[in-house]
C-alpha cells in the first residue's frame, strides 16, 4: 500500500509517521510532501492509495490540492486543527478527518475506514458536496447520504423531511423518493438545523422552506409541499412559529 502525508508541520508529520509504523513494517510505502506543488506532482506520480492531507499549508490549503491533481482515486483522510467551518463540511460530504493531535486509535479506525472505502467509486460525488460547503460559496449546499447500496447526494433543498424510526432515518425528497439510513434523526437534527430545518416533534425533522400550511389546534399541524401531514408537538409550537415569523392570533 502507497500512503502519501500532505502537511507542513515537521513535528506532525514525525507524529504520523510513528503512528503508521506498524503499516510500513508490513511493506507500506510512506511519502511525504509539505507543498501544495510537491504534493501535486507526488500523488499524480505515486498515485497513492491513501492520502493524509492537512487543511493549512503554509499560504495556501489542501483543498489547492484536491482540485489541482488528476489522480483521485485515493481515499482521503484529513488532518487538522480544530476548523468548525471545515468540520462541517467534512461531516456532510461523509469525507473523514483527524483532529490533532491524533491519537493512535482514531488512526487505526481511520485506516480501516479508508481501507473500505478504497471500494467506493464515488470520490468525486463527495469532494463536490464538500466544496459546496466550504466558503466562499454561491451554489447550491448538498448532503452525502449513506444508503444501503452506496451514497446518495442531495441538494439540500431537496429534502422535504426526515422521520425517525428508533436508529434509522427516513429521508423524504421533492422526487417522490424515500431514502432508509442507518443514522438517528439526531444525526441530521445537527447537521441541518442550520439550513432552515427545525424539528417538530420527536418524529420529525422539516424544512421550513416546504411549508404550504399550518394548521392550529393544541399543538398544530403542518402540510407540507409533498401533500404529507405532520404534527407539531405543543412544546415546539412557539419555537417553531417564530422560526416562519408567525405568532397564533
Amino acid at each position: 500500500m502507497t500512503i502519501v502525508i500532505v502537511d507542513d508541520e515537521q513535528h506532525c508529520v514525525a507524529s504520523l509517521l510513528a503512528l503508521l509504523e506498524p503499516e510500513i513494517r508490513k511493506g507500506g510505502r510512506v511519502n511525504v510532501f509539505s507543498t501544495v506543488n510537491e504534493a501535486v506532482v507526488g500523488i499524480d506520480s505515486l498515485r497513492p492509495e491513501i492520502l493524509f492531507l492537512d487543511i493549512q499549508l503554509q499560504d495556501q490549503t489542501g483543498f489547492d490540492v484536491l482540485q489541482k491533481v488528476s489522480f483521485k482515486e485515493f481515499s482521503l483522510i484529513f488532518t487538522t486543527a480544530y476548523e468548525q467551518y471545515a468540520v462541517t463540511a467534512f461531516k456532510f460530504s461523509a469525507i473523514d478527518y483527524l483532529l490533532k493531535p491524533v491519537s493512535h486509535r482514531d488512526l487505526n479506525h481511520a485506516l480501516q475506514q479508508a481501507k473500505q472505502k478504497l471500494k467506493e467509486r464515488q470520490f468525486a460525488e463527495k469532494l463536490d458536496v464538500l466544496f459546496s460547503h466550504l466558503p466562499p460559496t454561491k451554489g447550491a449546499k448538498k448532503i452525502s447520504i449513506a444508503t444501503m447500496d452506496g451514497y446518495v447526494f442531495l441538494d439540500i433543498s431537496q429534502i422535504i423531511r426526515c422521520q425517525a424510526d428508533i436508529n434509522y432515518t427516513y429521508i423524504f425528497t421533492t422526487d417522490g423518493q424515500k431514502h432508509t439510513l442507518s443514522k438517528t434523526l439526531k444525526h441530521f437534527e445537527d447537521l441541518l438545523s442550520a439550513h432552515r430545518f427545525f424539528r417538530v416533534h420527536n418524529s420529525h425533522l422539516i424544512n421550513l422552506d416546504h411549508v404550504s400550511k399550518y394548521h392550529k389546534g393544541k399543538g398544530g399541524y403542518v402540510t407540507l409541499s409533498d401533500g404529507s401531514v405532520v404534527e407539531v408537538a405543543t412544546r415546539r409550537r412557539e419555537a417553531f412559529l417564530l422560526s416562519l415569523n408567525l405568532t397564533e392570533w
